[in-house]
């Protein structure tokens, strides 16, 4: 194979708006290439029927999940148990630690019925401390704090300490509303000395070996904090939904209906927040159509075997099943075969990003791709021909249109076990946010789901929700100070 300096041979020239050249262009994608794209299009098709099975499955795992530890989907209870009034006040630091970013915010509620004032810095997490070990991890956490409190001159007279809700995005068992012992890493994370432990008590020890004023007084999901900080401004939000580097949702649930914590004698009808960790669903791998590219992924993974859903449909993973075609496509029938893939044999080196553009573009008639090509270019140091850059758009469109309509069924399940009929979900995320028509293609697969008549509009609709684990996490905060 004949190499142009690390790149594809560059193609002639396509000037805008000649529809013959990229006719001509597509044309030249050989048979071997479109027929084994035809067979991995077959692959990440889903059917209504199928996404309906699916769906099924997910109910009953979600009941599972109530009555026991050993279920698929942990469905952690969080003692999350109020919902805002809207008429909360006071000062509360937030940190929010996802998969991508650490995020800390100052949020002041104010007077006003749902007002609210924030201050935040956000700070990229060094891919290094994925793999580090738990004094690394939590002495970067902490030094971000105690950074943003001196930055914004927050530091509260001697002797106090400031109320701090931890958001923290992994699945964890709670005793109660500042305790949280970590089951396992999701996302890609693998710190060692942290699962099996309390991170509350793990990240105070941080803080107080740097005289860091403050007290962690609540630990929350994101998904929880996307919950209530939705409902508080939209009392139809009846989901908190996370759709980024990971996938998860979080309801209101009655505690007579949760057998798992039956010994505590709640109220039955007493609402507890649940965080239903359903990223996991299907680890029994007994519904979910995986194919060869989502058992390499899962292989590649720090923990096969786990998070089985979300691998299949998160941001984190999007990118990832595309670079893989593209390098089985190379390998089996040629595809980009004057190129040199050597920066795309790198793992996770495409981001799901890197789709949405693709698509976006793809979408505009007769484009020539031109930033799609200089961000391949760019990125990866290879210049596809215009049909070559097609086929990329096809195979993205294949992977997230398969995750929108996968992504549905975990909405659908919630709504279906708890006979949600109208209502929305907010949704809190990048992939959910900046994705090429993800909310049009998870509505579309919702309304095949629950079956709605064709000449009713969506009775469950998507909605935007922004600052749900800084809001959200300083009004549990308050919920909870409250109570003490």
């Amino acid at each position: 194979m004949k190499e142009a300096q690390g790149a594809c041979a560059p193609d002639a020239p396509v000037s805008e708006g000649t529809s013959d050249k990229v006719s001509q262009d597509v044309g030249r994608i050989s048979d071997k290439v479109t027929q084994e794209v035809q067979r991995i299009a077959q692959m990440f098709t889903i059917d209504g029927a199928t996404l309906r099975r699916i769906t099924d499955h997910f109910v009953h795992e979600l009941e599972k999940g109530l009555s026991n530890e050993d279920s698929d989907i942990p469905m952690n209870v969080t003692w999350v148990m109020k919902q805002p009034t809207g008429y909360e006040t006071g000062r509360y630091l937030t940190v929010d630690m996802g998969g991508t970013n650490l995020r800390v915010c100052n949020v002041i509620l104010t007077e006003e019925k749902g007002g609210y004032e924030l201050t935040q810095d956000k700070f990229k997490l060094p891919k290094h401390l994925r793999n580090c070990t738990a004094d690394e991890l939590w002495a970067f956490v902490a030094d971000r704090i105690g950074d943003f409190i001196q930055e914004h001159n927050l530091t509260p007279p001697e002797s106090e300490k400031l109320p701090l809700a931890f958001t923290f995005s992994y699945p964890v068992t709670q005793d109660n509303i500042r305790h949280g012992v970590l089951q396992r890493w999701t996302k890609g994370w693998n710190i060692s000395g942290v699962e099996g432990h309390d991170v509350v008590a793990q990240l105070e020890q941080a803080l107080d070996q740097r005289n860091i004023p403050v007290r962690i007084v609540a630990l929350v999901n994101d998904t929880t904090g996307t919950l209530i900080a939705s409902a508080y401004k939209d009392p139809e939000v009846k989901i908190g939904s996370i759709f980024g580097t990971g996938c998860n949702a979080a309801y209101m649930e009655k505690c007579g209906r949760i057998p798992k914590i039956a010994g505590h004698n709640l109220p039955a009808d007493q609402q507890v927040a649940i965080n239903t960790e359903y990223g996991a669903f299907d680890n029994s791998h007994q519904v979910l159509p995986r194919c060869p590219f989502d058992l390499e992924i899962d292989q590649a993974s720090p923990r096969p075997g786990q998070q089985t859903y979300e691998k299949m449909v998160a941001g984190l993973y999007t990118g990832e099943l595309v670079r893989l075609m593209i390098v089985h496509l190379h390998e089996t029938v040629g595809f980009l075969g004057d190129c040199d893939l050597r920066q795309l044999r790198d793992i996770h080196a495409m981001e799901s990003s890197c789709l949405s553009r693709m698509e976006e573009e793809n979408a505009v008639a007769e484009s020539t791709m031109a930033e799609t090509r200089a961000m391949l270019k760019q990125e990866f140091g290879i210049e596809p021909t215009l049909p070559e850059l097609k086929t990329c758009c096809q195979l993205a469109e294949m992977v997230c249109t398969r995750a929108a309509r996968l992504y549905a069924c975990g909405i659908a399940a919630i709504c279906k076990k708890e006979g949600i009929t109208r209502g929305r979900a907010g949704v809190d995320g990048s992939a959910f946010s900046k994705n090429y028509q993800f909310k049009e293609r998870a509505a579309a697969a919702l309304r095949e789901i629950l079956e709605w008549p064709a000449d009713e509009e969506d009775l469950i609709t998507f909605c935007p929700a922004e600052d749900g684990s800084g809001i959200g996490a300083a009004l549990i905060a308050a919920l909870t100070m409250g109570d003490n």
